[in-house]
């Protein structure tokens, strides 16, 4: 089947809508516990209910696939870590942030890693796009983490010569 640009498809129905959000969250699922290699179209199609046609209505392939789910995961993770972390400016703050991010781990009993994380390291090495793309969301969390520390610092939480940028990455 020939590459389309997604912006030349059709504007998609509330059904159609429906039926690429279900193959998106069953290989996001996937791709987390069995990996992006180990995912299978034929799995997707099983896991979500759909067929071939109705994936290949939605996607030229498995690749474009792969970013919709880190575009996905990475709403998902970014959204959660906005509404706790634009509340922190204190040690206090970051301990329930820090609390939080352990409840959600072990939520799912420390299984399969980081959503992002688990993404990353297996596609940063052997596909350019999906690197950008991870990089560039690893950047707007380190940037969350920063302001939060920031905050921490204006009201006196941290020195003032503690490096930002530095305890952001570590974070």
């Amino acid at each position: 089947m020939p590459p389309t640009d997604p912006a030349t498809r059709p504007k998609l129905t509330s059904r159609g809508a429906a039926t690429r959000n279900r193959i998106v969250l069953a290989a996001a699922e996937l791709m987390h516990v069995q990996g992006v290699a180990a995912t299978t179209i034929d799995d997707v199609l099983a896991a979500s209910a759909t067929s071939k046609s109705q994936f290949y209505q939605h996607f030229d392939d498995k690749s474009e696939l792969v970013y919709e789910v880190i575009t996905m995961r990475a709403d998902e993770i970014l959204s959660w870590q906005r509404l706790r972390l634009e509340k922190v400016d204190s040690f206090r703050g970051l301990y329930h942030w820090r609390d939080a991010m352990v409840q959600r781990c072990a939520l799912r009993r420390g299984l399969w890693g980081c959503e992002l994380g688990s993404l990353a390291a297996e596609l940063s090495d052997t596909d350019d796009k999906a690197r950008a793309s991870l990089s560039a969301h690893f950047t707007e969390w380190r940037t969350l983490l920063g302001a939060a520390l920031e905050r921490m610092r204006d009201s006196g939480a941290l020195r003032p010569e503690a490096d930002i940028r530095a305890l952001a990455t570590g974070l």
